[in-house]
């Protein structure tokens, strides 16, 4: 049997996944929690084989407290679920240690996919993930530039912007500028929306 501990927040939703999961001869879940603060403690109670964590619980439990989860307990696989996510940040969750990803807006049966290719050691990436990843294309700014532009779109003055990465103010115009070019925008609030848009930052 697959041991499956399913996290997500929202109750009837969980129920959902829960009886979904359950239907299959070859899977079990084992435990479920809302992630308010115990998914590490609740899978090695259980020592579940996956957790199905739901992103918007909490952040995934902040992707499963910042690979505590992976540390404590190797051989449980994740796979995270959301509704939508950007290229840059389906990367981000992938580096987060997690060994698989879906859409809450796929297919049933598709979970149960996912389920079974983590228990056999393999990644799961939802098909409509993987393409809006290809279609997005190549992240053209450096990480330098992200940073900036990262801390920019918070509204981060350019003195201040300059003091936090260790630059003088005119390297960060020089930078802001750069990306404006590198992304087409006409001005640096059309570049922030670019790059959003676009899943780099």
């Amino acid at each position: 049997m697959i041991r499956v501990l399913l996290v997500e927040q929202t109750r009837l939703v969980r129920g959902a996944f829960a009886a979904l999961l359950s239907r299959e001869d070859d899977i079990e879940v084992v435990a479920e929690a809302d992630g308010d603060g115990d998914v590490v403690a609740r899978a090695l109670a259980c020592r579940p084989d996956v957790a199905v964590i739901g992103v918007d619980s909490r952040q995934g439990e902040e992707i499963a407290v910042r690979g505590e989860l992976r540390e404590r307990l190797p051989e449980c696989r994740m796979l995270l679920m959301m509704a939508s996510t950007t290229p840059e940040r389906l990367r981000r969750m992938l580096d987060l240690h997690a060994a698989g990803v879906i859409s809450t807006n796929a297919p049933p049966d598709r979970l149960v996919h996912g389920v079974r290719k983590l228990v056999r050691g393999q990644r799961f990436v939802d098909p409509e993930f993987a393409l809006a990843a290809l279609d997005a294309g190549a992240n053209p700014l450096t990480p330098r530039e992200v940073e900036v532009l990262r801390l920019t779109a918070d509204g981060t003055p350019t003195r201040e912007i300059a003091d936090r990465l260790c630059l003088s103010a005119a390297t960060v115009r020089n930078h802001l500028s750069a990306i404006t070019r590198k992304t087409g925008g006409r001005n640096r609030i059309d570049a922030i929306r670019i790059a959003v848009e676009s899943g780099w930052v």
